[in-house]
């Protein structure tokens, strides 16, 4: 495929920060043919991360998170219906409204979905929500504005510990329901999920680890009442489901795309696979949905669901759609940050898969402090707690696969030097 002027037509699917940056860089790179964004919902590209944070505390309004944009106006916005099938044969997207638009070149960036209450009856109850899009955020501001006497967050991930959070610095009483060890334990460990854990109890959250929601009870079509499997009942009036995520693949079933609930998957360049391994060179991927073989970590297969990661690979897709040749592998650096309590928690690399634990500056006991994880004898993470100028200098280790553990003492812990811990994943 040739840069530059061109008649030949791009979709980009999806309308999420990846599917932006992606349909700005074909532009950018010098794409000039028709280009269409298609959407699930009726909004235009908006950031997520405000969504747990600011917009439940009634700070931002859901409808000023939407994102800046370079597109100008010889860009088509096909939104409010999500795509329903691709058909390769033809090149044809078919969309749910009943539209098929015929494409040349393609940006799947579908992104990801709340996953829902297992019990899709008790889902549907008043006072029972799930946190992904902007009318999810907008509906449970209106919830957590009218007091209710009790919140119980179900799932300790990133999510489900922010809402905690917000809950607590707006005066209301919240239990978090966590089945694992600690919150966070999945992506932390336990050994540093142990410490958020207790950061937020100390902000008074009623932290049950270890505990599972069974189902929930309701009066006259509202949530009243959450039974654990232990038989302990607590009683809210709002429930937020925050189970995770769940990949937008389904439409991709019968395209002949290596696709499943798990990502749709990439080459090392980033063009999608089809179900025999092969490239599709029209075909690119970027942002949630995307699984790739990244080469900091053996090439094993990733799906990050990273707000620098929906950049940069939305911008690495882009190139590759408008013409660009690879240059080499995409393997981006992985970091996040989310706000726990009232600390600020930002990580670079991968933990899956760390067998040793490095506390290289800070007391965790404190609330500040750095945490590397080792795989092999090699750093493949790191982890600040309200310590993140420590953290570039961490991040070129892992970069490189530093041995592990750091060489040297950290300055502010002259006296113990490095505490070694096991990560303490379940």
């Amino acid at each position: 495929m040739a840069s530059g002027s061109t008649t030949e037509r791009a979709i980009v699917v999806g309308a999420g920060l990846a599917a932006l940056r992606g349909a700005e860089t074909m532009r950018e790179a010098g794409f000039t043919g028709p280009l269409t964004i298609v959407g699930a919902e009726p909004y235009r590209p908006y950031d997520r991360p405000p969504l747990s944070k600011h917009v439940l505390t009634g700070e931002t309004g859901p409808d000023a998170t939407t994102l800046p944009s370079s597109l100008r106006g010889d860009v088509e916005w096909r939104l409010g219906s999500p795509a329903e099938r691709l058909d390769r044969g033809s090149r044809t997207l078919h969309l749910a409204d009943g539209g098929a638009l015929p494409y040349d070149r393609l940006l799947i960036a579908t992104g990801t979905r709340a996953r829902a209450w297992p019990n899709p009856h008790e889902g549907r109850l008043a006072g029972v929500f799930t946190l992904r899009g902007r009318d999810d955020a907008a509906a449970l501001r209106t919830a957590l504005a009218a007091g209710p006497r009790r919140v119980v967050v179900i799932g300790g991930g990133f999510i489900g510990c922010e809402v905690a959070s917000v809950c607590r610095q707006l005066g209301l009483p919240v239990t978090l329901v966590e089945p694992g060890p600690t919150p966070l334990a999945r992506v932390l460990g336990g050994t540093v999920g142990a410490f958020i854990g207790a950061i937020h109890e100390g902000r008074g959250v009623d932290l049950r680890c270890g505990s599972e929601v069974e189902w929930l009870e309701e009066a006259n079509g509202r949530f009243v009442r959450a039974h654990l499997t232990d038989g302990t009942r607590i009683d809210a009036d709002v429930a937020v489901i925050a189970l995770g995520a769940v990949r937008n693949t389904e439409w991709l079933a019968d395209s002949g795309l290596s696709a499943d609930p798990g990502g749709v998957d990439c080459d090392a360049a980033g063009y999608v696979l089809d179900a025999d391994g092969a490239a599709d060179p029209r075909i690119a991927a970027a942002g949630d949905v995307a699984r790739f073989p990244h080469p900091l970590y053996g090439g094993r297969r990733v799906a990050l669901e990273h707000w620098s990661q929906a950049v940069a690979q939305g911008i690495h897709a882009g190139r590759l759609l408008a013409g660009a040749k690879p240059e080499g592998p995409y393997g981006a650096l992985p970091t996040f940050w989310s706000a726990q309590g009232n600390v600020v928690v930002k990580s670079v690399g991968l933990t899956e898969g760390a067998d040793a634990l490095a506390i290289t500056h800070g007391e965790p006991g404190t609330g500040r402090f750095l945490a590397v994880y080792g795989r092999a004898g090699r750093c493949i993470a790191a982890v600040s707690v309200d310590s993140a100028r420590w953290l570039p200098a961490h991040a070129e280790r892992v970069a490189v696969g530093a041995p592990f553990p750091p060489e040297g003492t950290a300055a502010d812990r002259p006296a113990k030097g490095i505490t070694l811990l096991t990560p303490g994943f379940p």
